[in-house]
């Protein structure tokens, strides 16, 4: 009998775990019926106006938004079938030890899932078509009018090349995806740029956060069948080095500088952060006559004048946000900028150029009502007189959109 006529037996299958068993009941019962992608309407239907109490009927038509109320009922009603079969099939097969070929084939189904949607998003994006460069319309209007969604695409769409290069790697991990030996790079690209989508979506509020949420979910079930490797990986990387010895005093004292060193700098870097955001950030204080004044009024050295364009010796508006700084743009939308210092007690505005230039003006300021203000005094050499009203920094649509999650139609103005 010749050597190569012995056929080894084949090694037995390794049991798996009830937690594996039953998380792979449940991920391929959920994302083979996600992606897959049928719910009748009728059921969506019944279930948002009885279980949700949604008002119907609903739109069922693409608009281009992924999170329509329809989205959101299907993936539930997709999620609460799983669970449901994912029970049943645990109880009628609990016998069962492992499901080694079933999963080979359910990766092999997610691969190919996944793989396409990171093509087709990568496609778009490396050329630059998803976001396109800011209309001519869209380079006169006012920043403040923007929906957090018209501000991510707009800045993405103002550099192709970042463009460019953000689809080469959703595009790259992608590919990736159909090449057996290449899958596990595929999917960790997949996950580091799925990552990037879903967070600029749920900060942003763009209506694709289902999508992207699920092309994570994609990733890490591909991924988890190496996550023992990964932490052995990890736990013993090259890059962490003892370079004073193995014994294990040496080891514990380098250790203990490494985690202390590690510790001091993110002390100092929060502590620095802090006093920043306390100082010009979001929690600096405000200045005393905080807002966008229109201005309505303006004479210098006594001539009343009209609100012209042409007019750049006249103010459009007044901003005051800081309370060290005031802005005055021109009739001409130009901004000039100066130190304030403004005295309360004394009612007086006092503008100089920097915090040691020459002193540009001294203005006394009155405030009949918390939406008039009134200046007068010398700037620039000239007497000048203002009347101002402020604006409603409701009226920006930056600052009110807020975050949504059920979009029937992307909000991308």
């Amino acid at each position: 009998m010749l050597v190569q006529d012995i056929v080894a037996p084949a090694p037995p299958a390794r049991r798996w775990r009830l937690a594996t068993r039953l998380a792979f009941r449940l991920s391929f019962v959920y994302i083979g019926l996600y992606v897959l992608g049928f719910v009748p309407p009728p059921l969506i239907t019944w279930v948002a106006e009885h279980v949700f109490h949604a008002p119907t009927p609903l739109a069922f038509a693409p608009t281009g938004s992924g999170d329509m109320t329809v989205n959101w009922v299907r993936a539930f009603i997709v999620l609460v079938v799983a669970v449901t079969a994912a029970a049943f099939w645990s109880v009628v097969d609990r016998k069962r030890d492992e499901y080694e070929r079933l999963h080979a084939w359910f990766l092999l189904f997610v691969r190919f899932a996944l793989g396409l949607t990171m093509v087709n998003y990568g496609a778009i994006k490396l050329i630059p078509v998803q976001m396109p460069a800011p209309s001519l319309a869209r380079l006169l209007e006012p920043y403040g009018h923007f929906s957090p969604m018209g501000v991510l695409w707009s800045f993405i769409g103002t550099s192709p090349a970042y463009e460019t290069f953000s689809g080469a790697v959703e595009l790259l991990g992608g590919l990736l995806l159909f090449v057996p030996r290449t899958a596990l790079l595929g999917a960790l690209i997949s996950l580091a740029a799925a990552t990037h989508i879903f967070v600029l979506n749920m900060t942003y509020d763009v209506p694709v956060k289902l999508m992207s949420f699920h092309l994570i979910l994609y990733s890490l079930v591909l991924l988890a069948p190496d996550a023992g490797r990964f932490v052995e990986v990890l736990a013993h990387s090259r890059i962490a080095a003892r370079p004073f010895g193995r014994t294990r005093v040496r080891r514990g004292a380098w250790l203990g500088a490494q985690m202390g060193l590690g510790t001091m700098a993110v002390a100092l870097s929060l502590l620095a952060a802090s006093q920043a955001w306390g100082l010009y950030g979001g929690g600096a204080p405000r200045s005393p006559l905080y807002g966008i004044w229109n201005v309505d009024e303006m004479s210098i050295a006594g001539v009343m004048r009209p609100p012209l364009l042409t007019d750049v010796s006249r103010w459009r508006r007044v901003v005051f946000d800081l309370p060290s700084a005031a802005s005055f743009q021109r009739m001409d939308d130009a901004f000039e900028s100066w130190t304030a210092k403004i005295d309360e007690a004394d009612r007086t505005l006092t503008l100089q150029a920097g915090a040691t230039g020459p002193v540009a003006g001294r203005l006394r300021f009155e405030r009949p009502s918390a939406n008039e203000l009134f200046l007068e005094g010398e700037l620039k050499g000239s007497q000048v007189h203002l009347r101002l009203q402020r604006v409603d920094l409701g009226g920006f649509r930056l600052r009110t959109r807020g975050f949504q999650w059920i979009q029937e139609v992307p909000f991308n103005r």
